[in-house]
């Protein structure tokens, strides 16, 4: 009898160790840029594989390659803005699909290579735009924008390719800044947001809540997504971490150290709530900590220090609005010859 119960617990946990060998087999079937996937889309029809191409797109934007996690992405930029996530679809779709037709290397249009900078021009220029949601005009610029990257993408990689350096965001930079040159907050058709709203240059609130600076660190990385909402930055973190835990721990770490940086310049305490002063830090972290070098001390402390670097930029722009602030009394105008 002793015998019988103790070959019944030692099929239980026999059992019960198989499902947890199947479970994590297929979390690593999940995880990492999914290969196979490649192989097994050669000879499905065009419009999956563009689909997959699409959704590594969605991804090559945090520095990942796995169409699983760029179906996260895509569904919680629906759950933040389903406005904002048909843009980004589409921006992704349309700059895939002008590689496709000028013959773009196939590699790289599989690899998403393609999609990500026509997908961030389309969420900018949502997040932009003052016309509100599902203002349908802006469709057109959004389309022509996402192909016009695929252009400058081929342009400037002949000309880098030189110094052995990437294209990366290049185009996006390019295209939204030409966008907002070219229109404005008076535009007819596509009016922006200003520059510098109403009422950013009254004085700073010297109350910090700690809850909230630690919600900013979780929507910086949601922020590279332009994604201001706290589950929807959570489900993006989630699909990062799908990829790489690695690169998702990079990501939370160059959000809160960017965060902490712009603590340290004063900046407004809107900025450090909403994440705007940790998505930077993030991209620099991931970048480095977890994608262009191997990972060793040296690189993490590296790492740590380029997610660091926004302090400089925040430095300037804090000096900025506090000479704009001083312009505005005449009594104080002689202090701006000391700075």
């Amino acid at each position: 009898m002793w015998t019988d119960a103790k070959a019944e617990v030692g099929e239980a946990s026999g059992s019960r160790a198989s499902i947890r060998r199947r479970v994590l087999n297929s979390l690593l079937l999940c995880a990492g840029d999914m290969g196979y996937l490649d192989k097994y889309m050669q000879d499905k029809l065009f419009v999956l594989q563009l689909a997959v191409s699409g959704l590594r797109g969605v991804t090559r934007v945090i520095l990942a390659n796995n169409p699983l996690s760029g179906a996260l992405i895509l569904a919680a930029l629906f759950w933040a803005s389903p406005w904002q996530g048909l843009l980004g679809t589409l921006g992704v779709l349309v700059s895939t699909l002008t590689a496709v037709i000028m013959g773009q290397d196939s590699t790289e249009v599989s690899g998403g290579l393609h999609g990500f900078n026509g997908m961030l021009v389309s969420l900018l220029m949502g997040v932009f735009s003052s016309a509100g949601d599902w203002y349908w005009w802006l469709v057109v610029p959004a389309c022509l924008g996402s192909a016009t990257c695929v252009f400058l993408y081929s342009g400037l990689s002949s000309l880098l390719d030189r110094w052995d350096l990437p294209v990366s965001v290049f185009p996006f930079n390019i295209t939204i800044l030409l966008y907002l040159l070219c229109t404005g907050p008076n535009n007819p058709y596509f009016p922006h947001h200003a520059v510098m709203p109403p009422g950013a240059l009254e004085p700073n609130d010297t109350k910090l809540l700690t809850v909230e600076v630690t919600r900013g660190i979780f929507l910086g990385v949601g922020q590279i997504f332009a994604c201001g909402a706290l589950g929807p930055s959570l489900l993006i973190v989630g699909a990062v971490l799908l990829y790489s835990p690695l690169l998702a721990v990079h990501a939370l770490l160059g959000s809160a150290v960017g965060t902490l940086a712009g603590l340290s310049v004063a900046v407004r305490h809107d900025s450090l709530y909403s994440g705007l002063l940790g998505f930077n830090g993030a991209l620099g972290c991931m970048a480095v900590g977890g994608l262009f070098f191997t990972f060793t001390w040296r690189t993490h402390l590296f790492a740590i220090a380029s997610g660091a670097a926004r302090h400089s930029g925040e430095r300037r722009q804090s000096l900025t609005s506090c000479r704009q602030a001083l312009m505005l009394q005449p009594s104080s105008r002689r202090m701006l010859t000391s700075l």
